[in-house]
């Protein structure tokens, strides 16, 4: 697997383009090798289940709000079906998004993989009525398909690369 081929900075700087918090990562760099994808895929959900609050809350500022400008390639990718949306629904998202953050303290984070924006504010009214305990279990599940989703694309970008197909 090519993240036990790479030298230290190489795949803390890999990681960290999967998520945002130094714990994890640490952890993550503890766990190899990792001989292939199940196992990666295994080690970062577990490490993710093992992390404190305050360290999902360190990988929840990698983030940016849904419908907000993308500040990096990864969320830019996952928030596409988001940037072509009407301007009222943008509207509503920010205002949503701020409602969210007021009652949880927190970015409201889903997996948002080309979904559009109408279905991502649909599902943060859903969440809105969840108690803060079940939130954080939702949150920590939706951050997993996250990482899980960018681990397998760097993975696959990385592979194509070997294999000297054009990306």
């Amino acid at each position: 697997m090519i993240l036990d081929e790479m030298d230290d900075a190489e795949v803390r700087a890999a990681l960290r383009s999967c998520c945002a918090s130094t714990a994890w990562i640490e952890r993550m760099m503890r766990a190899r090798p990792f001989h292939d994808v199940p196992a990666l895929l295994d080690s970062a959900d577990r490490t993710l289940a093992e992390l404190s609050e305050d360290d999902v809350d360190e990988a929840l500022a990698g983030h940016p709000r849904i419908g907000d400008r993308p500040d990096n390639a990864s969320s830019a990718r996952e928030q596409a079906g988001v940037a072509s949306s009407a301007a009222s629904v943008l509207a509503d998202l920010r205002k949503g998004n701020a409602a969210y953050e007021e009652r949880f303290g927190h970015v409201y984070l889903v997996f948002a993989n080309g979904r559009p924006a109408d279905e991502l504010l649909a599902l943060l009214h859903q969440r809105m009525t969840n108690d803060a305990a079940t939130e954080r279990r939702v949150l920590r599940e939706e951050l997993a398909k996250i990482n899980r989703a960018r681990l397998l694309r760097m993975l696959s970008t990385e592979r194509t690369a070997d294999e000297g197909i054009p990306r």
